[in-house]
């Protein structure tokens, strides 16, 4: 629980404050490869990834899986249109290994919003947010080659080079894992 409270401190909220907050979450242990949410079922949770990794993927038509995002340590994790309008998944999120996450309900995110103010006011800013790095990975998958997003992860998300496999970076890059180390060589 110490990284979700030092998460919240680290946003200001008062120690009332992050009383209450603290009480809205529990605790989910993960093992590798079991779903956070799967096609089809409502999220019912949003999480705070205490250890781990969660990879966001679609199956295309042909059975292949098209890796969109990648959650780590210290983030949130969600299939957010699921979530936020409970409506069924059309992704599946897995653990790529055992992993730790604090959920919370809905309705207990909602309660927070309702009585402490300034929670609502950070749930504002953390959808904001989502909501601007869904809208910039979408035109720099559409604008930029691969090469230029790799750089552009390079420089804005090096931390993410590490903790990734490098299929699904492949994968989130939009090319093939030959290509990647292709791409590696030649920025090298």
């Amino acid at each position: 629980m110490e990284n979700l409270k030092q998460y919240f401190q680290g946003v200001g909220f008062s120690e009332e404050d992050l009383e209450i907050i603290m009480n809205s979450f529990f605790l989910k242990e993960f093992k590798k490869d079991e779903y956070f949410i799967e096609v089809d079922k409502i999220s019912k949770h949003l999480g705070f990834i205490a250890t781990g990794t969660f990879q966001y993927f679609v199956l295309l038509n042909d059975g292949e899986e098209r890796t969109t995002y990648m959650a780590i340590e210290n983030s949130f994790v969600a299939s957010l249109l699921s979530f936020l309008n409970e409506t069924p998944s059309r992704e599946y999120i897995r653990a790529l290994s055992d992993s730790s996450v604090w959920l919370i309900e809905k309705s207990s995110l909602l309660n927070l919003q309702n009585t402490i103010p300034a929670f609502k006011d950070f749930y504002i800013e953390l959808l904001e947010w989502q909501i601007s790095c869904i809208d910039k990975s979408r035109l720099d998958f559409i604008m930029l080659t691969a090469e230029q997003r790799y750089e552009k992860m390079l420089k804005e998300e090096p931390h993410l080079l590490h903790k990734i496999p490098l299929q699904y970076l492949a994968s989130i890059l939009g090319v093939t894992p030959r290509h990647l180390s292709r791409i590696r060589k030649n920025i090298a």
